[in-house]
Protein backbone atom coordinates (compact mmCIF):
# COMPACT_ATOMS: atom_id res chain seq x y z
CA UNK A 1 0.00 0.00 0.00
CA UNK A 2 2.77 2.15 0.83
CA UNK A 3 4.51 1.43 -2.10
CA UNK A 4 0.96 2.50 -4.49
CA UNK A 5 1.12 5.93 -2.39
CA UNK A 6 4.56 7.15 -3.04
CA UNK A 7 4.05 5.84 -6.60
CA UNK A 8 1.13 7.93 -7.16
CA UNK A 9 3.07 10.82 -5.05
CA UNK A 10 6.00 10.65 -7.71
CA UNK A 11 3.76 10.84 -11.01
CA UNK A 12 1.92 13.39 -9.20
CA UNK A 13 4.71 15.29 -9.02
CA UNK A 14 6.37 14.61 -12.23
CA UNK A 15 3.18 15.90 -13.76
CA UNK A 16 2.79 19.07 -12.18
CA UNK A 17 6.42 20.00 -12.65
CA UNK A 18 5.63 19.37 -16.58
CA UNK A 19 2.89 21.32 -16.27
CA UNK A 20 4.32 23.90 -14.59
CA UNK A 21 7.33 24.39 -16.75
CA UNK A 22 5.03 24.28 -19.86
CA UNK A 23 3.24 26.90 -18.50
CA UNK A 24 6.24 29.17 -17.99
CA UNK A 25 8.15 28.43 -21.55
CA UNK A 26 4.41 29.41 -23.15
CA UNK A 27 4.10 32.46 -21.18
CA UNK A 28 7.64 33.91 -21.85
CA UNK A 29 7.15 32.67 -25.89
CA UNK A 30 4.63 35.51 -25.42
CA UNK A 31 7.71 38.19 -26.00
CA UNK A 32 6.99 41.90 -24.29
CA UNK A 33 3.81 43.08 -23.83
CA UNK A 34 3.01 46.19 -25.79
CA UNK A 35 0.85 48.99 -24.31
CA UNK A 36 -1.81 51.56 -25.08
CA UNK A 37 -2.73 55.01 -23.20
CA UNK A 38 -6.32 53.97 -23.13
CA UNK A 39 -6.77 51.82 -20.68
CA UNK A 40 -10.51 50.63 -18.94
CA UNK A 41 -11.35 50.09 -15.31
CA UNK A 42 -11.85 46.45 -14.61
CA UNK A 43 -14.22 45.13 -12.20
CA UNK A 44 -13.61 45.54 -8.36
CA UNK A 45 -14.51 42.85 -6.29
CA UNK A 46 -13.72 44.67 -3.21
CA UNK A 47 -16.21 46.24 -2.06
CA UNK A 48 -18.89 43.69 -3.06
CA UNK A 49 -17.54 40.61 -1.58
CA UNK A 50 -17.54 39.47 2.03
CA UNK A 51 -14.03 39.33 3.88
CA UNK A 52 -12.30 36.30 1.33
CA UNK A 53 -15.62 35.20 0.15
CA UNK A 54 -16.03 34.39 -3.31
CA UNK A 55 -19.52 34.19 -5.39
CA UNK A 56 -20.39 29.91 -5.21
CA UNK A 57 -18.80 29.36 -7.94
CA UNK A 58 -21.92 26.90 -9.39
CA UNK A 59 -23.92 30.24 -9.60
CA UNK A 60 -21.00 32.02 -10.85
CA UNK A 61 -20.78 29.71 -13.64
CA UNK A 62 -24.80 30.15 -14.28
CA UNK A 63 -23.73 33.49 -15.72
CA UNK A 64 -21.95 33.76 -18.74
CA UNK A 65 -17.78 32.83 -18.41
CA UNK A 66 -16.98 34.85 -21.73
CA UNK A 67 -18.43 38.21 -19.82
CA UNK A 68 -16.51 37.65 -17.04
CA UNK A 69 -13.25 36.69 -18.32
CA UNK A 70 -10.30 39.52 -20.01
CA UNK A 71 -8.08 38.36 -22.42
CA UNK A 72 -4.58 38.57 -22.67
CA UNK A 73 -4.72 40.75 -25.09
CA UNK A 74 -6.75 43.14 -23.25
CA UNK A 75 -4.98 43.09 -19.94
CA UNK A 76 -2.15 43.45 -21.95
CA UNK A 77 -3.00 47.04 -22.71
CA UNK A 78 -4.17 47.69 -18.84
CA UNK A 79 -1.91 48.39 -15.70
CA UNK A 80 -1.53 50.60 -12.52
CA UNK A 81 1.12 52.68 -14.67
CA UNK A 82 -0.93 53.12 -17.97
CA UNK A 83 -3.98 54.05 -15.67
CA UNK A 84 -1.90 56.77 -13.88
CA UNK A 85 -0.38 58.46 -16.70
CA UNK A 86 -4.39 58.59 -17.90
CA UNK A 87 -5.21 59.97 -14.40
CA UNK A 88 -2.64 62.22 -14.60
CA UNK A 89 -3.42 63.61 -18.49
CA UNK A 90 -7.14 63.97 -17.21
CA UNK A 91 -5.82 66.29 -14.00
CA UNK A 92 -7.16 63.58 -11.30
CA UNK A 93 -3.64 63.47 -9.86
CA UNK A 94 -0.73 65.62 -8.96
CA UNK A 95 1.99 64.95 -11.87
CA UNK A 96 5.99 65.03 -10.97
CA UNK A 97 6.34 62.32 -7.74
CA UNK A 98 9.03 60.52 -9.21
CA UNK A 99 8.68 58.12 -6.11
CA UNK A 100 5.43 57.17 -6.99
CA UNK A 101 6.26 56.42 -10.89
CA UNK A 102 9.31 54.26 -9.67
CA UNK A 103 6.76 52.32 -7.75
CA UNK A 104 4.11 51.96 -10.04
CA UNK A 105 7.03 50.77 -12.57
CA UNK A 106 7.33 48.09 -10.27
CA UNK A 107 3.60 47.19 -9.53
CA UNK A 108 4.02 47.28 -13.56
CA UNK A 109 6.01 44.76 -13.59
CA UNK A 110 4.24 42.68 -10.95
CA UNK A 111 1.38 43.28 -13.53
CA UNK A 112 3.00 42.09 -16.68
CA UNK A 113 4.37 39.03 -15.17
CA UNK A 114 1.00 37.71 -13.69
CA UNK A 115 -0.59 38.71 -17.01
CA UNK A 116 2.16 36.31 -18.11
CA UNK A 117 1.96 33.15 -15.97
CA UNK A 118 -1.99 33.66 -14.59
CA UNK A 119 -2.08 29.63 -15.54
CA UNK A 120 1.06 28.49 -13.99
CA UNK A 121 -0.35 31.15 -10.93
CA UNK A 122 -3.91 29.14 -10.75
CA UNK A 123 -5.74 32.80 -10.96
CA UNK A 124 -8.61 32.00 -12.81
CA UNK A 125 -11.08 31.53 -10.33
CA UNK A 126 -13.92 29.29 -12.63
CA UNK A 127 -10.49 26.73 -13.31
CA UNK A 128 -9.41 26.93 -9.18
CA UNK A 129 -9.90 23.75 -7.40
CA UNK A 130 -13.65 23.72 -5.50
CA UNK A 131 -12.14 21.58 -2.63
CA UNK A 132 -13.42 23.20 1.09
CA UNK A 133 -10.72 23.53 3.09
CA UNK A 134 -11.29 21.09 5.21
CA UNK A 135 -11.06 18.19 2.48
CA UNK A 136 -8.35 20.23 1.15
CA UNK A 137 -6.34 19.56 4.25
CA UNK A 138 -7.85 15.87 4.31
CA UNK A 139 -6.79 15.17 1.15
CA UNK A 140 -2.99 16.83 1.36
CA UNK A 141 -2.17 14.04 4.05
CA UNK A 142 -2.33 12.00 1.43
CA UNK A 143 -1.45 13.60 -1.49
CA UNK A 144 1.52 16.06 -0.29
CA UNK A 145 1.75 19.22 -2.35
CA UNK A 146 3.78 22.15 -2.35
CA UNK A 147 3.43 24.99 -5.44
CA UNK A 148 5.44 27.73 -4.79
CA UNK A 149 4.18 30.17 -7.31
CA UNK A 150 6.66 31.58 -10.19
CA UNK A 151 5.75 35.30 -9.35
CA UNK A 152 7.11 37.47 -5.96
CA UNK A 153 4.70 39.33 -4.54
CA UNK A 154 5.76 42.84 -3.87
CA UNK A 155 5.80 44.57 0.05
CA UNK A 156 5.61 48.55 -0.66
CA UNK A 157 6.83 50.80 2.73
CA UNK A 158 7.56 54.19 3.58
CA UNK A 159 5.92 57.45 5.81
CA UNK A 160 2.51 58.47 6.02
CA UNK A 161 1.04 60.41 2.87
CA UNK A 162 2.97 58.97 0.26
CA UNK A 163 0.35 57.08 -1.48
CA UNK A 164 0.92 53.66 -0.97
CA UNK A 165 -2.94 53.08 -0.38
CA UNK A 166 -3.48 54.59 -3.58
CA UNK A 167 -1.00 52.91 -5.43
CA UNK A 168 -1.96 49.11 -4.56
CA UNK A 169 -5.40 50.32 -5.11
CA UNK A 170 -5.02 51.97 -8.58
CA UNK A 171 -3.02 48.21 -9.14
CA UNK A 172 -5.91 45.78 -7.93
CA UNK A 173 -8.62 48.00 -9.75
CA UNK A 174 -6.32 46.63 -13.35
CA UNK A 175 -6.76 43.26 -12.42
CA UNK A 176 -9.21 41.24 -14.05
CA UNK A 177 -12.38 40.73 -12.89
CA UNK A 178 -12.15 36.53 -13.15
CA UNK A 179 -8.99 36.16 -10.87
CA UNK A 180 -9.05 34.92 -7.48
CA UNK A 181 -7.56 38.18 -5.79
CA UNK A 182 -8.49 40.10 -2.60
CA UNK A 183 -8.05 43.41 -1.34
CA UNK A 184 -8.37 44.22 2.32
CA UNK A 185 -6.63 46.28 5.11
CA UNK A 186 -4.47 44.45 7.30
CA UNK A 187 -6.88 44.54 10.81
CA UNK A 188 -9.36 43.09 8.85
CA UNK A 189 -7.66 39.91 7.61
CA UNK A 190 -6.53 39.05 10.95
CA UNK A 191 -9.57 39.34 12.37
CA UNK A 192 -11.07 36.51 9.61
CA UNK A 193 -7.57 34.55 10.50
CA UNK A 194 -8.97 34.42 14.15
CA UNK A 195 -12.50 33.94 13.22
CA UNK A 196 -11.38 31.02 10.87
CA UNK A 197 -8.95 29.36 13.62
CA UNK A 198 -12.04 29.14 16.12
CA UNK A 199 -13.74 27.28 13.58
CA UNK A 200 -11.23 24.62 13.12
CA UNK A 201 -10.72 24.26 16.44
CA UNK A 202 -9.60 20.30 17.47
CA UNK A 203 -8.40 20.09 13.86
CA UNK A 204 -4.19 18.90 14.08
CA UNK A 205 -3.54 22.04 12.30
CA UNK A 206 -5.56 24.37 11.89
CA UNK A 207 -4.01 27.30 10.39
CA UNK A 208 -3.07 24.47 7.67
CA UNK A 209 -6.53 24.48 7.18
CA UNK A 210 -7.19 28.41 7.47
CA UNK A 211 -4.24 28.95 4.76
CA UNK A 212 -5.86 26.25 2.31
CA UNK A 213 -9.57 27.98 2.59
CA UNK A 214 -7.89 31.62 1.85
CA UNK A 215 -5.65 30.26 -0.98
CA UNK A 216 -8.82 28.55 -2.16
CA UNK A 217 -10.86 31.82 -2.31
CA UNK A 218 -8.08 34.16 -3.34
CA UNK A 219 -4.44 33.32 -4.37
CA UNK A 220 -3.47 37.24 -4.84
CA UNK A 221 -4.01 38.72 -1.31
CA UNK A 222 -3.54 42.82 -1.26
CA UNK A 223 -2.74 43.76 2.59
CA UNK A 224 -3.36 47.61 3.18
CA UNK A 225 -1.07 48.83 6.45
CA UNK A 226 0.65 45.63 6.88
CA UNK A 227 1.77 46.02 10.63
CA UNK A 228 2.37 43.74 13.32
CA UNK A 229 1.63 44.73 17.46
CA UNK A 230 -0.21 42.20 18.70
CA UNK A 231 2.43 39.16 20.10
CA UNK A 232 -1.32 36.26 19.52
CA UNK A 233 -0.26 37.45 15.64
CA UNK A 234 3.14 37.73 15.89
CA UNK A 235 3.12 33.81 17.15
CA UNK A 236 0.91 32.40 13.97
CA UNK A 237 1.98 34.54 11.15
CA UNK A 238 4.86 32.92 10.35
CA UNK A 239 3.48 29.12 10.20
CA UNK A 240 0.45 30.93 8.29
CA UNK A 241 2.31 32.41 5.31
CA UNK A 242 4.54 29.15 4.88
CA UNK A 243 1.28 27.29 4.36
CA UNK A 244 0.15 30.60 2.04
CA UNK A 245 2.96 30.68 -0.18
CA UNK A 246 3.30 26.79 -0.34
CA UNK A 247 0.10 27.04 -1.63
CA UNK A 248 0.97 29.34 -4.30
CA UNK A 249 -0.38 32.37 -2.60
CA UNK A 250 1.12 35.81 -3.80
CA UNK A 251 1.50 39.03 -1.48
CA UNK A 252 1.15 42.27 -2.22
CA UNK A 253 1.22 44.43 1.26
CA UNK A 254 1.99 48.35 2.07
CA UNK A 255 3.33 49.10 5.08
CA UNK A 256 5.12 51.89 7.26
CA UNK A 257 7.82 49.93 8.72
CA UNK A 258 10.60 48.10 6.79
CA UNK A 259 10.30 44.58 6.99
CA UNK A 260 12.90 43.88 9.61
CA UNK A 261 11.67 46.59 11.46
CA UNK A 262 8.46 44.84 12.27
CA UNK A 263 7.47 43.82 15.66
CA UNK A 264 10.49 45.54 16.83
CA UNK A 265 10.89 45.28 20.43
CA UNK A 266 7.67 42.72 20.54
CA UNK A 267 7.19 39.72 22.84
CA UNK A 268 9.18 36.42 21.61
CA UNK A 269 10.54 38.33 18.48
CA UNK A 270 12.70 35.74 18.24
CA UNK A 271 9.95 33.40 17.32
CA UNK A 272 8.32 36.47 14.80
CA UNK A 273 12.13 36.63 12.98
CA UNK A 274 11.57 33.79 10.43
CA UNK A 275 8.53 35.25 9.07
CA UNK A 276 10.64 37.92 8.71
CA UNK A 277 13.13 35.96 6.36
CA UNK A 278 9.85 34.46 4.16
CA UNK A 279 8.47 37.82 3.50
CA UNK A 280 11.81 39.06 2.31
CA UNK A 281 12.30 35.42 -0.07
CA UNK A 282 8.72 35.57 -1.70
CA UNK A 283 8.36 39.88 -1.82
CA UNK A 284 10.22 42.32 -3.49
CA UNK A 285 10.73 44.94 -1.50
CA UNK A 286 10.54 48.48 -2.15
CA UNK A 287 11.03 51.54 0.03
CA UNK A 288 8.50 54.40 -1.07
CA UNK A 289 10.24 58.09 -0.70
CA UNK A 290 8.16 61.33 -0.84
CA UNK A 291 8.95 64.88 0.77
CA UNK A 292 5.10 64.80 0.36
CA UNK A 293 2.50 64.08 2.56
CA UNK A 294 -1.49 63.73 0.24
CA UNK A 295 -3.47 63.65 2.95
CA UNK A 296 -2.06 67.32 3.81
CA UNK A 297 -2.76 68.26 0.67
CA UNK A 298 -6.77 69.39 1.42
CA UNK A 299 -8.87 72.38 2.76
CA UNK A 300 -8.60 70.75 5.82
CA UNK A 301 -9.54 72.64 9.14
CA UNK A 302 -13.44 72.30 8.75
CA UNK A 303 -15.04 72.15 12.00
CA UNK A 304 -15.20 68.18 12.57
CA UNK A 305 -12.72 68.88 14.81
CA UNK A 306 -13.16 70.78 18.24
CA UNK A 307 -9.82 71.34 20.09
CA UNK A 308 -10.75 72.38 24.11
CA UNK A 309 -12.10 71.11 26.96
CA UNK A 310 -15.45 72.91 27.17
CA UNK A 311 -16.64 71.64 23.33
CA UNK A 312 -18.67 69.02 24.39
CA UNK A 313 -22.34 70.77 24.29
CA UNK A 314 -21.32 72.29 20.53
CA UNK A 315 -20.30 68.40 19.96
CA UNK A 316 -23.69 67.32 20.76
CA UNK A 317 -25.08 70.12 18.84
CA UNK A 318 -23.40 68.97 16.12
CA UNK A 319 -24.74 65.29 16.36
CA UNK A 320 -27.97 66.33 16.77
CA UNK A 321 -27.74 68.18 13.63
CA UNK A 322 -26.86 65.38 11.68
CA UNK A 323 -29.41 62.95 13.28
CA UNK A 324 -32.16 65.13 12.58
CA UNK A 325 -33.52 67.50 14.79
CA UNK A 326 -36.59 65.85 15.33
CA UNK A 327 -35.01 62.71 15.80
CA UNK A 328 -34.20 61.44 19.58
CA UNK A 329 -30.94 59.23 19.62
CA UNK A 330 -31.37 56.20 22.53
CA UNK A 331 -28.52 53.55 23.90
CA UNK A 332 -28.35 50.80 21.37
CA UNK A 333 -26.13 47.71 21.43
CA UNK A 334 -24.61 46.26 18.53
CA UNK A 335 -23.28 42.97 17.20
CA UNK A 336 -19.88 42.85 16.29
CA UNK A 337 -17.61 39.61 15.67
CA UNK A 338 -18.22 35.82 17.00
CA UNK A 339 -21.50 37.22 18.74
CA UNK A 340 -19.76 39.95 20.80
CA UNK A 341 -22.06 42.98 21.68
CA UNK A 342 -21.24 46.80 22.03
CA UNK A 343 -22.86 48.96 23.64
CA UNK A 344 -23.55 52.29 22.03
CA UNK A 345 -24.56 55.43 24.80
CA UNK A 346 -26.36 57.30 21.96
CA UNK A 347 -26.87 56.20 18.04
CA UNK A 348 -29.68 57.60 15.52
CA UNK A 349 -29.57 57.57 11.81
CA UNK A 350 -26.38 55.70 11.10
CA UNK A 351 -24.79 58.45 14.10
CA UNK A 352 -23.08 56.91 17.23
CA UNK A 353 -21.68 58.72 20.15
CA UNK A 354 -19.39 57.92 22.47
CA UNK A 355 -17.30 59.69 25.39
CA UNK A 356 -13.74 58.81 24.52
CA UNK A 357 -13.48 56.21 27.92
CA UNK A 358 -15.97 54.26 26.49
CA UNK A 359 -14.60 53.62 23.41
CA UNK A 360 -10.54 53.69 24.04
CA UNK A 361 -10.25 53.21 27.55
CA UNK A 362 -12.57 49.83 27.70
CA UNK A 363 -10.65 46.43 26.55
CA UNK A 364 -11.75 46.83 22.98
CA UNK A 365 -10.01 46.30 19.80
CA UNK A 366 -10.24 46.15 15.83
CA UNK A 367 -12.92 43.73 15.63
CA UNK A 368 -15.33 45.98 18.02
CA UNK A 369 -14.67 48.99 15.81
CA UNK A 370 -15.63 47.10 12.37
CA UNK A 371 -18.40 45.81 14.32
CA UNK A 372 -19.14 49.80 15.32
CA UNK A 373 -18.35 50.86 11.22
CA UNK A 374 -20.57 48.16 10.09
CA UNK A 375 -23.19 49.71 11.88
CA UNK A 376 -22.73 53.36 11.74
CA UNK A 377 -21.04 55.36 9.21
CA UNK A 378 -20.58 58.53 11.70
CA UNK A 379 -19.42 58.85 15.35
CA UNK A 380 -19.23 61.79 17.04
CA UNK A 381 -16.16 61.14 20.21
CA UNK A 382 -15.89 63.37 22.84
CA UNK A 383 -12.88 64.28 25.38
CA UNK A 384 -9.86 62.82 22.99
CA UNK A 385 -6.97 63.35 25.57
CA UNK A 386 -3.48 64.33 25.02
CA UNK A 387 -1.58 61.30 25.06
CA UNK A 388 1.27 60.04 26.97
CA UNK A 389 2.91 57.57 29.18
CA UNK A 390 0.04 56.93 31.79
CA UNK A 391 -2.60 55.98 29.05
CA UNK A 392 -0.43 54.37 26.26
CA UNK A 393 -2.90 51.59 25.86
CA UNK A 394 -5.80 54.40 25.38
CA UNK A 395 -3.31 55.84 22.61
CA UNK A 396 -2.84 52.36 20.80
CA UNK A 397 -7.07 51.56 20.48
CA UNK A 398 -7.37 55.39 19.25
CA UNK A 399 -4.68 55.09 16.74
CA UNK A 400 -6.35 51.56 15.80
CA UNK A 401 -10.02 53.66 15.69
CA UNK A 402 -8.47 55.72 13.59
CA UNK A 403 -6.98 53.00 10.77
CA UNK A 404 -10.72 51.45 11.12
CA UNK A 405 -12.61 54.58 10.61
CA UNK A 406 -10.23 55.60 7.63
CA UNK A 407 -10.48 52.36 5.87
CA UNK A 408 -14.32 52.24 6.17
CA UNK A 409 -14.52 56.01 5.01
CA UNK A 410 -16.48 56.49 8.40
CA UNK A 411 -16.95 60.06 9.36
CA UNK A 412 -15.41 61.29 12.97
CA UNK A 413 -16.68 64.45 14.69
CA UNK A 414 -14.54 64.77 17.81
CA UNK A 415 -13.53 67.09 20.90
CA UNK A 416 -9.73 67.15 22.05
CA UNK A 417 -7.67 68.48 24.55
CA UNK A 418 -5.09 69.66 21.56
CA UNK A 419 -4.75 69.52 17.73
CA UNK A 420 -3.49 66.39 16.26
CA UNK A 421 0.43 67.12 16.55
CA UNK A 422 -0.05 67.88 20.52
CA UNK A 423 -2.01 64.76 21.27
CA UNK A 424 0.85 62.95 20.19
CA UNK A 425 3.73 65.46 21.00
CA UNK A 426 4.39 63.06 24.20
CA UNK A 427 5.03 59.87 22.26
CA UNK A 428 8.31 59.23 20.48
CA UNK A 429 10.52 56.54 19.28
CA UNK A 430 13.83 55.30 20.76
CA UNK A 431 15.99 57.19 18.34
CA UNK A 432 13.79 60.19 19.25
CA UNK A 433 14.57 59.77 22.68
CA UNK A 434 17.67 59.86 22.43
CA UNK A 435 18.46 62.80 20.59
CA UNK A 436 16.65 64.70 22.93
CA UNK A 437 17.97 66.97 25.25
CA UNK A 438 19.63 66.10 28.70
CA UNK A 439 17.65 66.80 31.62
CA UNK A 440 18.06 70.01 33.59
CA UNK A 441 17.07 70.89 37.04
CA UNK A 442 14.06 73.21 34.90
CA UNK A 443 13.07 69.33 33.76
CA UNK A 444 13.03 67.17 36.86
CA UNK A 445 12.88 63.54 36.21
CA UNK A 446 9.85 62.95 38.00
CA UNK A 447 7.90 65.52 35.42
CA UNK A 448 9.92 63.45 32.77
CA UNK A 449 9.15 60.51 32.65
CA UNK A 450 5.67 61.09 33.55
CA UNK A 451 4.78 63.23 30.44
CA UNK A 452 7.14 61.00 28.11
CA UNK A 453 6.10 57.89 26.33
CA UNK A 454 8.95 55.79 24.80
CA UNK A 455 7.22 53.62 22.32
CA UNK A 456 8.41 52.53 19.49
CA UNK A 457 5.33 51.18 17.22
CA UNK A 458 3.32 53.81 18.79
CA UNK A 459 6.03 56.55 18.16
CA UNK A 460 5.82 55.36 14.22
CA UNK A 461 2.15 54.95 14.17
CA UNK A 462 1.21 58.55 15.34
CA UNK A 463 2.85 60.06 12.07
CA UNK A 464 -0.08 57.88 10.47
CA UNK A 465 -2.67 59.28 12.63
CA UNK A 466 -2.02 62.61 12.77
CA UNK A 467 -2.26 62.27 9.28
CA UNK A 468 -5.24 60.35 8.87
CA UNK A 469 -6.87 63.03 11.87
CA UNK A 470 -6.22 65.57 9.54
CA UNK A 471 -7.72 64.20 5.92
CA UNK A 472 -10.69 63.27 7.98
CA UNK A 473 -11.47 67.06 8.80
CA UNK A 474 -10.79 68.30 5.71
CA UNK A 475 -13.50 69.79 3.11
CA UNK A 476 -12.99 66.76 -0.25
CA UNK A 477 -13.16 63.93 2.62
CA UNK A 478 -16.49 64.68 3.89
CA UNK A 479 -17.51 66.04 0.38
CA UNK A 480 -17.30 62.00 -0.46
CA UNK A 481 -18.26 60.68 2.95
CA UNK A 482 -21.53 62.39 1.84
CA UNK A 483 -21.39 61.48 -1.78
CA UNK A 484 -20.86 57.83 -0.40
CA UNK A 485 -24.20 57.65 1.68
CA UNK A 486 -26.41 59.58 -1.17
CA UNK A 487 -24.71 57.65 -4.23
CA UNK A 488 -24.63 61.17 -5.94
CA UNK A 489 -21.50 62.62 -7.42
CA UNK A 490 -19.60 64.98 -4.75
CA UNK A 491 -19.98 68.20 -6.62
CA UNK A 492 -23.86 67.80 -5.76
CA UNK A 493 -22.60 67.22 -2.04
CA UNK A 494 -20.39 70.14 -2.05
CA UNK A 495 -23.16 72.22 -0.47
CA UNK A 496 -24.26 69.85 2.55
CA UNK A 497 -20.71 68.44 2.97
CA UNK A 498 -20.36 72.57 3.48
CA UNK A 499 -23.30 72.82 5.58
CA UNK A 500 -22.79 70.02 8.25
CA UNK A 501 -18.84 71.44 8.67
CA UNK A 502 -19.84 74.68 8.93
Amino acid sequence: MRAVARLIRQSRAAFQHRHYYHACNLARRQGSLVYSSLTRRLPRYYDELPVFGLPNLGTSRALSVDAEKVSAEDASRAGPLIEYERRIAAGELVDGDMCQVGTLQELQRLYDELVAYADACKLDRYSASEKAGRSRWLWSRFMPQSTFSPVKGLYLYGGVGTGKTMLMDLFFDQLPGNWRKKRIHFHDFMLNVHSRLQKHKGVADPLEVVAGEISDEAILLCLDEFMVNDVADALILNRLYRHLFANGAILVATSNRAPDNLYEGGLQRDLFLPFIATLKERCVVREIGSLVDYRKMTSADQGSYFVGKDSSAYLLQKFQQLIGEHTTARPQEVEVVMGRKLQVPLGANGCAYFPFEELCDRPLGAADYFGLCKNFHTLALDGVPIFGLHNRTAAYRFVTLVDVMYENRARLLCTAEGNPHELFDRIVTVMDAQQMAPRTSSRSRRSDDLDLCVDNELGFAKDRTISRLTEMNSKEYLEHHTAMLTGKDVAEESSEANAVAG
